[in-house]
């Protein structure tokens, strides 16, 4: 059995585990005795995702295009190409060699798809989009839906501006689970390469998010905004419309970013503040009753003695 420690935090647990082989950072000291085998590595994680690589059954599966797939004379698909049961791929659509493409997965027209790309079933592609190589889109995932644009009207109702735009993934972008990316509205909507999103982000029309920057679950990102390169956007995060973030961003769970902060800190909080300067003002704030209980029965003192 193969384990491993990426955090120091559960080092306690090393001593103890019945794994044979354990992998371990070049720098670990062990303060007890430890029955397993240390392998030392300079990446834990990055190890341990490549040991896992070779039991990942998912990735790499038969070539088969089921004869229940629908797919137009004029799409395109090049060698090793693999398509699921009840896929819909339209016509002008290209997909590159060794691509899956799952069950139920459908793909608008003139969509180009790179090599190498996985699509989990019931995903959505619509028309004129573009998947770089590599990329991975999971299940029920939507790209290229309109984005939400309307403009109002002297009546009080908005009338739909057209979204004749499209979405752009570059090479090595995964996309999360019921994750939305919106087409833009002119241009392209842009997510750079290496970028991983996690499940129900909304992406609204024209923005683009810069490469290798990760986003966790239930982030909003309101229209044209620009994300940084190398950015951690935590879980909850919304973001306005129109702004721009500096690379290597870090916002913690539930930050709202309503103005662009500068480069550097951490930030958190709604409006976004530096995450120093956060826990300064929780530390004030969560003593809010308190206080208001002491200025009560200081005024009511303070009335009584006049």
């Amino acid at each position: 059995t193969l384990a491993f420690l990426g955090n120091n935090k559960y080092e306690a647990f090393v001593y103890t585990t019945g794994a044979s082989v354990l992998l371990v950072a070049h720098d670990f000291q062990p303060k007890e005795p430890i029955a397993a085998t240390l392998i030392r590595v300079s990446n834990v994680y990055g190890a341990m995702a490549t040991l896992m690589e070779a039991f990942d059954n998912q990735t790499r599966q038969a070539t088969v295009v089921s004869t229940l797939a629908c797919i137009d004379s004029q799409a395109q698909l090049a060698e090793n190409v693999s398509v699921g049961s009840f896929a819909v791929i339209e016509a002008g659509a290209k997909i590159g060699a060794d691509s899956a493409i799952g069950a139920q997965v459908y793909i608008g027209k003139n969509v180009k798809i790179g090599r190498q790309v996985l699509i989990y079933p019931g995903a959505r592609i619509y028309h004129d989009c573009v998947i770089g190589d590599r990329c991975i889109i999971h299940a029920n995932a939507v790209i290229g839906a309109d984005g939400f644009g309307f403009a109002p009207q002297e009546d009080g109702s908005y009338k739909k501006i057209p979204q004749i735009g499209n979405v752009v993934l570059e090479q090595d972008v995964e996309v999360g689970a019921c994750t939305t990316i919106d087409r833009a509205a002119l241009g392209s909507t842009t997510i750079r390469a290496g970028v991983k999103l996690d499940n129900l982000i909304q992406v609204a029309h024209n923005v683009e998010i810069g490469t290798h920057t990760v986003i966790a679950a239930l982030v909003g990102i309101a229209g044209s905004a620009k994300v940084g390169a190398h950015s951690q956007i935590g879980g909850q995060t919304g973001i306005s419309g129109h702004i721009t973030l500096p690379d290597g961003l870090k916002s913690a769970a539930q930050t709202g970013i309503m103005t662009a902060p500068k480069a550097g800190d951490p930030i958190a909080g709604t409006p976004a503040m530096g995450f120093k300067d956060y826990l300064k003002s929780y530390a004030v704030f969560k003593k809010l009753p308190d206080l208001l209980k002491r200025l009560e029965t200081l005024e009511k003192k303070l009335n009584s003695d006049s």
